[in-house]
């Protein structure tokens, strides 16, 4: 197993012997800590110090094996991510073993079965693609669309993390889908596993100098921290390499090893043959977009820029992370922490830092605790930050101040900044089939679009000529792709995993539920007076390992057990506050009794201009669990009808009628027959 020139020389001046006989070469200075300086150092270490570390050392008996996870154990036996799976995909069987398994998942896949269906299980792989910034070329969305037909359910799922999901792909097609994706210049690798996953970064495609860096800088970390080994293009598509070239200072800093960070003589530099000790996340965005939920991944890097708007450098900040265990109050969510300001010349050593300082770190035992947030709780951000800066070989200086953040979704028709214009469509839940499938590949494939897909499941069309937006709107209405004005607030920003029935880890409905639940959120806003543009931020997940980031959610749903929910109040509409428990296994039927009254309440209680999110954590969960067990009903008040869409009580009441045919409420259809009449419209006055 290669090893750290850190690790080598920490395990090497241990042993008294070897240090004896380091002492009797005169070329040999005894090794202390490298010290942290004020400039950049570019020298390689020397050969006898190589020498040195590579001396035979006996093996200390007394010191325990440290335990290590099972995945460990598969990972330094793979030949760095090849064995067994280069096997395994050679069988007639419909699956693959347990150690391969865990390997697909570094090239951009997970082995899934219907968990619905009874008998024998009935295996197939989903595949997820690696878009840093949420960029897709034309040609590559044509391709994913067209393997989503042929060899997929049908459908394309826009994730949290702007990338594709592909589900349902056969073990027998998958070297033919990737290989696809790899020839069309798109790449699964580390979409997945325990590496850097894909870098974020705000998908809107501004003609600015801070968005344009931002973008530029997630592209240059996602290719510092891509695996070079070949384990990918080995097995996809026999050793051949579709790589585009990379800037120089990405591949001076990968190569640097001034303070002891890379693997030497080995053809994984950064992440060895152990990888890092679980997934890495990692996203870029620039002051007041907070598009990208910034403080819910391990390095969070914010660009920095003058009274002129020239980039400087970076805030840092590190610790963020989802994934908990119910019951499990060891495991929880959190938010990163300020790690320091980084000149922008220097940004790809301080993450490589940052990574090192994890790998090196960063539990190998249980996996539960293996996210580096484990790491800086139990250091504390003093201590972590002293490690890193001992790898990135300078001090970090103290963070920018900065204004506050905003979710910025993008939606609607915007100017780009360069003549062109682009479109934000909104997708429910990032999921693309039927007619909105073949609507939005009509529209990119005639116009020649390229598109960028959000961290918040929707996606974009980039480069529009202003001559093109009629009839492009037009088109988009008519496949169900509306503008956000035609799309209930709440689902503008509502979120949910796929969970079941693919998804191995779901408890229970997320994806398959949330338009349900949806409705129901929008009944109970009218039960109590609450006004149609009135929204809160909802996310819903199977799990507790939180894909679809419930943590920040104003309210939350993370599954709990068979239809039921764990339900998380307290998050911010800026994503900027962590939510906490209030109640844990409310079923799906039961949801009304909690909601009502807290929805209420809100509305009757609240501050000038407070969110839903504010108004819980003011309030206390004390005071609100007694609102919610008191709770007989809202004091009814004069009857009152929404006086813009129904203009008498028996027009309100005819449409609620045929509305409750249609499992509906009465606002609901009246928005349905305007936003069909409104497409109607722009149809008829064609091009």
């Amino acid at each position: 197993m290669a090893t750290s020139v850190g690790a080598a020389k920490a395990a090497v001046f241990k042993d008294p012997k070897i240090q004896t006989q380091i002492q009797t070469f005169q070329a040999f200075k005894p090794w202390t800590a490298l010290p942290v300086t004020t400039s950049r150092s570019r020298l390689r270490p020397s050969p006898s110090v190589i020498r040195a570390v590579s001396t035979p050392v006996k093996p200390d008996t007394t010191t325990p094996v440290p335990k290590r996870s099972k995945v460990e154990i598969f990972k330094e036996q793979s030949n760095f991510i090849r064995y067994p799976l280069n096997e395994e995909l050679l069988t007639d069987s419909p699956n693959i073993n347990e150690a391969a398994t865990q390997l697909i998942k570094f090239h951009g896949s997970y082995q899934q079965y219907d968990r619905a269906e009874r008998g024998p299980k009935s295996y197939s792989f989903m595949l997820r693609t690696k878009n840093p910034c949420g960029k897709v070329p034309n040609w590559l969305y044509l391709a994913m669309d067209e393997l989503a037909d042929e060899f997929g359910i049908g459908t394309l799922r826009l994730t949290t993390r702007q990338t594709f999901q592909l589900h349902g792909v056969l073990k027998k097609d998958l070297k033919t889908v990737m290989s696809t994706i790899i020839r069309s210049m798109g790449s699964t690798l580390g979409a997945c596993g325990d590496l850097n996953r894909n870098v974020l970064a705000p998908a809107a495609p501004f003609a600015r100098k801070d968005y344009l860096f931002a973008q530029e800088t997630a592209d240059n970390i996602a290719a510092l921290l891509t695996p070079q080994s070949g384990f990918y293009y080995d097995i996809w598509v026999d050793g051949e390499r579709f790589m585009s070239a990379e800037p120089p200072e990405v591949t001076e800093a990968r190569n640097d090893n001034s303070h002891g960070t890379n693997f030497l003589d080995s053809p994984e530099p950064i992440y060895g043959t152990q990888f890092l000790p679980r997934k890495f996340k990692i996203a870029v965005t620039v002051p007041t977009d907070n598009s990208v939920d910034i403080f819910t991944n391990d390095i969070g890097v914010v660009v920095v820029s003058d009274a002129n708007g020239e980039p400087l450098g970076f805030n840092v900040y590190v610790g963020g992370g989802m994934g908990r265990t119910h019951r499990l109050e060891t495991t929880f969510p959190r938010l990163s922490e300020p790690l320091g300001f980084v000149p922008k010349e220097d940004i790809l050593y301080a993450v490589k830092a940052i990574v090192v300082t994890q790998r090196e770190n960063g539990r190998r035992d249980d996996r539960k605790y293996s996210r580096m947030k484990y790491l800086i709780d139990s250091w504390g951000i003093e201590k972590f930050r002293s490690v890193v800066e001992q790898y990135y070989g300078k001090k970090f200086e103290p963070i920018y101040e900065l204004p506050d953040w905003e979710f910025k979704s993008y939606l609607g028709w915007h100017e780009q900044g360069d003549g062109g214009l682009f479109c934000g469509l909104h997708v429910d839940n990032g999921r693309i089939g039927g007619k909105m499938k073949k609507t939005l590949r009509e529209v990119i494939e005639k116009y020649n679009l390229d598109v960028r897909l959000t961290p918040n499941q929707n996606i974009i069309l980039c480069n529009i000529r202003s001559a093109w937006k009629r009839p492009i709107t037009t088109a988009l209405a008519q496949g169900g792709l509306l503008q956000p004005r035609y799309v209930d607030p709440l689902n503008l920003t509502a979120m949910a995993c796929p969970a079941l029935p693919m998804c191995p880890l779901a408890i229970t409905e997320a994806e398959r539920g949330i338009p349900d639940l949806l409705k129901r959120v929008r009944a109970v806003f009218e039960k109590v007076g609450l006004k149609y543009n009135e929204s809160v931020v909802i996310r819903v997940t199977g799990c507790p390992n939180g894909c679809a980031r419930p943590y920040m959610a104003e309210l939350g749903l993370v599954g709990d057990g068979p239809n039921s929910y764990q339900i998380w109040l307290g998050g911010t509409p800026n994503q900027t506050s962590l939510a906490k428990t209030f109640m844990n296994k409310v079923k799906v039927q039961d949801l009304e009794k909690v909601l009502e009254p807290l929805f209420y309440y809100w509305k009757c209680k609240r501050q000038t201009k407070e969110s839903f999110g504010d108004f819980t954590n003011r309030m206390g969960f004390e005071k609100l669990q007694q609102l919610v067990d008191k709770w007989e009903g809202p004091v009814k008040g004069p009857s009152r009808y929404n006086l813009k869409l129904f203009s008498d009580k028996e027009t309100y009441e005819a449409v609620d009628a045929l509305a409750k045919l249609q499992n509906k409420n009465a606002h609901q259809l009246a928005m349905e027959v305007i936003r069909n009449f409104v497409a109607a419209q722009q149809n008829g006055k064609g091009e």
